[in-house]
């Protein structure tokens, strides 16, 4: 894992986060709340904020209230590249970085894309890649959630039985 912190003379933040896998408990991001209120507003310190190929699992540690219950399935983020930016107006922008330069297998061809019926296909393939992209990340998201969902009423199930099985 690589962190990289530069201080800018202007008051400019820059953090780099690359190849980290780390594990976190809930208590120990609960517990940072004190330490982040304060009586003064705090002057806002422009940032920006770069996470590559990170992968994150949080675990809930705190003590189960039915000892029978499997408890939280832990919640595992996992980033391949985004950019969190904070702008003088205090409010965070989060982005996706897109490379710059295309693959060559990726870029269209130089002939028209009507010529033949698969030159087409695949002009036409090349185009939905970032809308595809878009769609399975929101499917993903939509899954994660059903997820949690399902282990949650599970856990309110057994609650009443504890003997229930799936």
């Amino acid at each position: 894992p690589e962190l990289c912190l530069r201080l800018e003379s202007s008051g400019f933040l820059r953090v780099l986060l690359h190849s980290c896998c780390t594990e976190l408990c809930m208590s120990s991001l609960t517990g940072l709340g004190p330490f982040l209120e304060d009586e003064i507003v705090p002057e806002v310190i422009p940032m920006e904020i770069e996470v590559v190929d990170a992968k994150i699992t949080l675990k809930d540690d705190s003590p189960q209230v039915y000892p029978t219950s499997p408890g939280p399935l832990p919640i595992i983020l996992a980033v391949d590249h985004v950019v969190v930016r904070r702008r003088e107006d205090g409010v965070f922008y989060l982005t996706e970085e897109q490379p710059v330069s295309v693959p060559e297998e990726q870029k269209a061809p130089a002939e028209p894309a009507l010529a033949t019926p698969a030159a087409g296909a695949r002009g036409l393939q090349l185009k939905q890649v970032p809308e595809l992209q878009r769609e399975l990340q929101t499917l993903k998201l939509a899954l994660a959630e059903a997820n949690m969902d399902k282990a949650r009423l599970l856990q309110e199930i057994r609650k009443y039985n504890p003997l229930f099985q799936l």
